[in-house]
């Protein structure tokens, strides 16, 4: 648990790197769950377009539209009072122009109360990062694996074109980002990127130097059945917990058990 209740600012991640002090971050949402997530302690709460798989039950995070980011990172950051919330700007939503990329994560932050968004691509994307960046909305970048791209990929793949990520890392740093995440790279080369990048990694699958580590609740919960990524490692099993308690719920609502007279309205 933290001793500084104060709310996290942009401020603290290039602190938080100095200092050494590792960053924690979760995906989240929903209410309830930011709610439990931020009197935890987390650092930062990331509204992911990763919740086209983990909530919609989509394959991929390409459906998700920039009104359902909206929504869902509107109750989140109304639910946070110290972490720190991104939200992403999902697939198509910043690709077109610069204009696009300001006026989407323009209205993220007008609509949701969220503190900066996150957005996909290294050198490409430079450019497009510095524009939003200009426009005084804080960015949090991403190299690696990025899953908006998952079709030129061929999958969800592990990468490991070294030279390329490096560059990207440090493109998005000089674009002005805060903070860059790292997702399914070697641990030593995402040891070798925290090391060189002037703002801090957060890490997803890949290894533990980074300055920090995000992981998808669902994933950290053992809410996702079906493929389990080797890096998500499972806190609790909510999923067989819910299974359990529905089910006994279900039996007893059979039986009469539920509800008994002391739970009724007289």
């Amino acid at each position: 648990m933290p001793t500084d209740d104060r709310p996290v600012s942009v401020l603290d991640f290039a602190s938080w790197k100095k200092q050494g002090r590792k960053i924690s971050v979760l995906t989240a949402y929903d209410h309830p769950t930011a709610h439990w997530l931020d009197a935890a302690g987390i650092d930062c709460l990331l509204v992911g377009d990763s919740l086209g798989t983990a909530v919609q039950g989509r394959d991929t995070t390409l459906g998700v539209t920039l009104d359902q980011m909206v929504y869902h990172a509107e109750m989140v950051a109304r639910a946070a009072r110290r972490a720190f919330v991104v939200c992403d700007l999902p697939f198509l939503s910043y690709h077109a122009s610069r204009p696009q990329a300001i006026r989407s994560a323009g209205r993220i932050l007008k609509e949701t109360a969220a503190a900066a968004v996150k957005l996909e691509g290294g050198v490409r994307a430079a450019a497009t990062i510095r524009a939003v960046v200009d426009a005084q909305i804080p960015v949090m970048g991403h190299v690696g694996l990025t899953p908006q791209s998952v079709r030129r990929f061929g999958g969800f793949k592990v990468q490991r074109q070294a030279d390329a990520i490096r560059a990207d890392a440090q493109a998005v740093a000089e674009a002005g980002a805060f903070a860059v995440v790292l997702e399914c790279v070697p641990a030593e080369l995402a040891a070798t990127i925290t090391a060189e990048s002037p703002i801090p990694t957060i890490g997803i699958g890949a290894g533990p130097a980074c300055d920090g580590q995000v992981l998808v609740i669902h994933d950290m919960l053992g809410l996702l059945e079906g493929f389990r990524p080797r890096f998500a490692r499972r806190y609790a099993e909510f999923g067989e917990a819910l299974r359990d308690a529905a089910s006994q719920y279900a039996a007893d609502v059979r039986s009469g058990a539920f509800p008994a007279e002391s739970e009724s309205f007289r």
